[in-house]
């Protein structure tokens, strides 16, 4: 009976001290989660390595780097070297988002006499193909910014970013503030945030300016009174908190309101192009053009492979000389009206299209500049062409030899 009543005791007691347990492991469970659903490993770059002695030291963030010869700035709390402390630094003064770090970046310089510095980092796995991510990461100016710009954001690739060159990387920019604005603030923070399809694959995320000067908007500020130090001829941003998390389907990113993408043309109209032997060198370069995305000037994959074509030809003939034009539609007019983001599309994509070749060893004396807007119309379009495809087939630079 004695022993029967210690195993009835002895339930008594285990039975709450389980329900405790659990309880506990439930809460922990909360918290883990919470912190596991990041896919960015350190992103308030509160672990680090070694003690930061100067300025330069991303790579003492575990698990961020910079993929320029440019490098990004590591900010922690410390009084003996106080051109990179917290809050108080060489640039400013910000108390950290998270935690108790934070990077500072170039994303603008006046005539890129400042080169850019970017962030960057493996995910914790690969995203996964036609999975939307809510992406996040918070911005303040330094007060020491001669500059203020917009065009901050993220750029996702399957492989990593490497140069010793002290040089921008342009690509497509993946999630940008909601209308891209000039963060002019230099006192609390800005958040970034958008959502993400992935291709699939993509294994590294990449924060910083992908655009080219001529695309960013950018702004003088004066300098902040009291604050002493000279100002630096660039936008010198911090940046904390970053985050990648996979949203459930039928969850959406709590990002700030702004226009939905679905008021926004997502096609990219593309064409087979045919030649031949019997064709002259005029000819294959007339019979290419490139196509944009709506209010981008991003060179798609086909693009690229018909300016290598034309570099090649005008390399083959020295005397050869084009005429490159570039359109706009009028559903990007319109939007130029409230936002100054799509303003001289046309002259955007020329000036992308005249760089590239360039790059290609062509002579900017060889190519002439020429714009339409939204007049002209392609005569690929067809009647029974949706509003939408007119629109892409709108959006383009063509290519014409000239003497």
């Amino acid at each position: 009976m004695k022993s029967q009543v210690k195993k009835v005791a002895l339930l008594l007691l285990i039975i709450p001290i389980a329900t405790v347990s659990y309880a506990q492991k439930k809460k922990k469970k909360g918290k883990d989660v919470e912190q596991t659903d990041n896919l960015v490993e350190n992103g308030s770059f509160e672990s680090t390595t070694g003690k930061i002695k100067k300025l330069g030291a991303i790579d003492m963030a575990n698990g961020w780097s910079s993929p320029t010869g440019a490098r990004a700035d590591l900010y922690v709390p410390n009084d003996k070297v106080p051109g990179i402390g917290v809050p108080q630094n060489i640039y400013g003064k910000e108390d950290p988002k998270d935690g108790s770090n934070y990077v500072g970046i170039v994303s603008y310089s006046y005539n890129d006499k400042m080169p850019r510095s970017y962030i960057m980092t493996k995910l914790k796995e690969p995203l996964k193909k036609d999975q939307n991510y809510c992406v996040k990461f918070y911005v303040s100016l330094a007060e020491l910014s001669k500059y203020s710009a917009n065009q901050l954001g993220v750029h996702f690739s399957k492989k990593e970013f490497s140069t010793d060159a002290k040089a921008s990387i342009i690509e497509e920019t993946h999630v940008l503030h909601y209308d891209n604005k000039i963060f002019n603030a230099n006192y609390n923070w800005d958040m970034v945030c958008g959502s993400y399809t992935a291709k699939g694959g993509e294994k590294y995320l990449t924060l910083g300016n992908f655009s080219n000067n001529d695309e960013t908007k950018q702004e003088r500020n004066k300098k902040v009174a009291g604050f002493k130090g000279s100002p630096i001829i660039a936008a010198y941003y911090y940046i904390d908190d970053v985050s990648v998390v996979l949203l459930e389907e039928g969850e959406k990113c709590d990002c700030p309101t702004g226009p939905k993408e679905e008021e926004f043309s997502t096609t990219i109209y593309q064409r087979a192009i045919l030649l031949n032997d019997e064709m002259t060198p005029a000819e294959k370069v007339e019979a290419q053009t490139s196509f944009f995305a709506f209010g981008k000037t991003m060179l798609q994959p086909v693009a690229k492979s018909s300016l290598d074509l034309i570099a090649d030809l005008m390399k083959e003939n020295p005397e050869m000389k084009i005429e490159v034009t570039g359109y706009n539609d009028d559903q990007e007019d319109k939007m130029a009206q409230e936002n100054p983001l799509y303003t001289d599309m046309d002259l955007k994509r020329v000036e992308i299209v005249v760089r590239y070749l360039k790059d290609k060893g062509i002579d900017e004396a060889r190519i002439k500049k020429n714009i339409m807007g939204s007049e002209g119309e392609n005569p690929e379009i067809r009647e029974g062409d949706s509003d939408d495809l007119k629109n892409a087939k709108t959006r383009r630079v063509s290519y014409k030899v000239i003497q």
